[in-house]
């Protein structure tokens, strides 16, 4: 008899099991299960479902960030003898452990950035969701993957389209990548009634689930935007290769362009599973049916170029990466903040990159950051966005 043994498992470090990315990464955990083994999971704040998570996958250990629901967890988890852990050294030692095969980080926000980094100084190969270790501090993340040896893998559907267009190519045969992007909810609304924009109508996505963090962000096109910075340092790109494209079928997930001018796209439903199971299981794919293609049910693919006047987050990110240093950082942290602001009614929709701008404009930008002065930028940033929200 032919069976997969237990050795022969991929093992995995879940980092944001609780969220819209882990819970699909879980989902293909647990379609094949001859192929992954879930040896570390951890929360952000969702006790409960990281409960019924960890009594599904029995890891050895968990992780909960909010401290006040330790006990909560490690009551309900005594009894399966799972270790828990809490706090972001919990976290942070759950990404550093080594008797894993990948960590996947699917933390969204600023939060997320420390996991990587000690992820990958522990030796890790990475697959990742979250777009801030790359916006805070691409370079440093880089030369810390050459450092170690290690490996990453892009979750983002824009990105692991590239990624899988880019397979069998020479870098120096690329002329552009092109991300393309739904345009959000509001592509279509004049500019004069995004004063009048709420949080409630910025949530309804036209065509992707996701959290509501970045489901703000595709509303801005900040999304965008940090996609921009992440694919400089993901491909090695120079920014002039990376241009936006609004496609709102999102079908196409992104193309590369190469020098004879011939373009590779990579299609597929609107579905995060997608590159996740290839980002898991690279360089094999998996023979995983969640839904096709029905080429008889598209009736078209459009494009359009994005309209910066109403979303100037694009040229924002353009701009924090001619600047350099710790300017990408900046717009990363502050946009995080205005996001939960806007979200909390707060401040307006408009004030989301109105903010971001000024901070740019305002804030010290460091030209060759450590992690520390990535860390210093956070600090400012919060202190910088609490000011001008209590100022107004």
């Amino acid at each position: 008899m032919n069976m997969t043994s237990e050795i022969d498992k991929k093992r995995l470090t879940l980092l944001g099991s609780t969220g819209s990315i882990g819970q699909n990464t879980l989902r293909i955990v647990s379609t094949k299960p001859e192929l992954f083994e879930i040896v570390y999971l951890s929360a952000g704040k969702n006790a409960g479902l990281l409960i019924d998570q960890a009594k599904q996958f029995h890891p050895k250990a968990v992780a909960i960030a909010d401290e006040t629901q330790f006990r909560t967890v490690e009551t309900a988890l005594k009894s399966d003898g799972i270790e828990v852990l809490h706090g972001r050294e919990g976290i942070y030692e759950l990404a550093e452990r080594a008797d894993v095969d990948l960590v996947v980080n699917a933390i969204v926000g600023v939060e997320g950035l420390m996991p990587s980094y000690r992820a990958i100084s522990a030796g890790k190969d990475i697959a990742l969701s979250n777009k801030e270790s790359l916006v805070m501090a691409g370079d440093i993340i880089y030369r810390l993957l050459a450092e170690k040896k290690a490996r990453l893998f892009p979750i983002d559907s824009e990105h692991s389209a590239i990624w899988q267009c880019l397979q069998g190519e020479k870098p120096e045969t690329v002329q552009r990548v092109i991300l393309t992007g739904s345009g959000g909810p509001f592509r279509e609304l004049p500019l004069e009634n995004f004063a009048s924009i709420t949080p409630e109508s910025a949530l309804k996505h036209p065509t992707w689930k996701m959290g509501k963090k970045i489901t703000i962000d595709s509303a801005t096109l900040m999304n965008k935007g940090l996609e921009i910075i992440e694919a400089r340092w993901l491909f090695n790109l120079r920014p002039e290769q990376i241009d936006v494209v609004i496609h709102p079928q999102s079908i196409i997930h992104s193309m590369v362009e190469f020098i004879d001018g011939s373009v590779k796209a990579q299609l597929g439903v609107p579905d995060m599973k997608l590159p996740i199971q290839y980002a898991l299981n690279f360089p094999e794919r998996l023979a995983l049916r969640w839904e096709y293609l029905d080429f008889g049910k598209i009736n078209q693919l459009t494009f359009e170029l994005p309209d910066i006047r109403k979303f100037p987050a694009i040229r924002l990110a353009y701009e924090t990466l001619k600047r350099g240093g710790t300017a990408s950082a900046i717009l990363n942290v502050v946009n995080e903040l205005s996001v939960y602001a806007f979200l909390e009614h707060r401040i307006g929709f408009t004030d989301i990159t109105d903010l971001v701008e000024k901070a740019l404009g305002f804030l010290p930008i460091v030209d060759h950051p450590t992690i520390s002065d990535v860390l210093r930028t956070v600090e400012f940033g919060m202190e910088f966005v609490e000011k001008q929200i209590h100022s107004k």
